[in-house]
């Protein structure tokens, strides 16, 4: 089996595995199974609708499943050494160590007054081990051990809570009636390349921002999806660091006509629209 075909395989098992993750975390209306945090003398508190707090209790919620899948197919599950490592999960396999796989759980909220956009997020850094892909700086594997580099990927819908239910100290007998601050799940796995923007994802630090547009997210439909995996590494690693027509070049569009592409290849090989968010508000790095 060959290199394309092993990674189809993996993105293949992992999108089924997506499917298979709402009903385990969301009540039969749709609502998040997780209510609050409960101390020793059983009461309970509401979740902060914070997008780091929400990411991690996710993440927590679904180790579980992750394992279960790993074992599944045969692989090890290995963890980031550091909080700020990337990936989240290499899954190595376990007969062939050289077939590594790096996946990053993502969790993202759509736009209320846009639904059909999310606030975007983060996929990793294009910082030193993009750059070098031999470099072991912040990453588990160096980058280029690993055969693909994969998202998975929760949209919810944000639940404004009043004052009353932010503040109030439920019981257990009052499990049924606490207000769940996230709801209507959707799960997605792509390869993170078919995913990405052309922009940055966060502040000051070198992330790769995703696209947007949700429909385009679930199809893998990003702006470099035309182009290729090798348009997208090129890209990012020159991002910020080339100077054309006395300007650095932070778009796609301009770095493509750096590269003597005409605006006819460029309109037939290259999605312009629907591709970027507000990430600032992101759920990582």
């Amino acid at each position: 089996m060959d290199r394309n075909q092993i990674k189809a395989d993996f993105l293949q098992k992992l999108q089924n595995f997506a499917l298979t993750l709402k009903n385990y975390i969301s009540t039969p209306d749709n609502q998040w199974t997780v209510k609050g945090f409960i101390d020793v003398f059983e009461n309970i508190y509401t979740i902060s609708a914070d997008t780091k707090i929400i990411s991690k209790i996710l993440e927590i919620h679904l180790f579980s499943k992750f394992l279960e899948f790993a074992n599944e197919n045969d692989f090890d599950l290995v963890l980031a050494e550091k909080q700020n490592w990337y990936p989240d999960i290499s899954f190595v396999s376990k007969s062939n160590p050289d077939i590594k796989f790096a996946v990053d759980l993502k969790t993202t909220y759509r736009l209320e007054n846009n639904p059909a956009f999310c606030n975007g997020f983060t996929l990793g850094s294009h910082g030193e081990y993009f750059i070098n892909q031999n470099s072991t700086k912040n990453i588990q594997y160096p980058y280029n051990q690993y055969l693909g580099h994969y998202c998975l990927g929760i949209l919810y819908s944000r639940k404004a809570l009043t004052y009353l239910e932010e503040a109030t100290v439920y019981s257990k007998t009052d499990l049924q009636n606490i207000p769940s601050v996230i709801a209507d799940f959707e799960f997605f796995a792509q390869e993170k390349w078919r995913i990405a923007s052309d922009k940055s994802g966060s502040g000051n630090t070198a992330n790769i921002g995703s696209i947007a547009y949700i429909a385009d997210i679930l199809q893998g439909n990003g702006i470099f999806a035309k182009l290729g995996e090798e348009w997208f590494n090129e890209y990012w690693q020159n991002y910020g660091k080339i100077t054309f027509r006395d300007k650095k070049i932070t778009d796609l569009k301009t770095y493509l006509q750096f590269k003597g592409k005409n605006d006819e290849w460029i309109s037939q090989n290259v999605l312009l629209k629907k591709t970027t968010g507000n990430t600032k508000e992101n759920d990582d790095e």
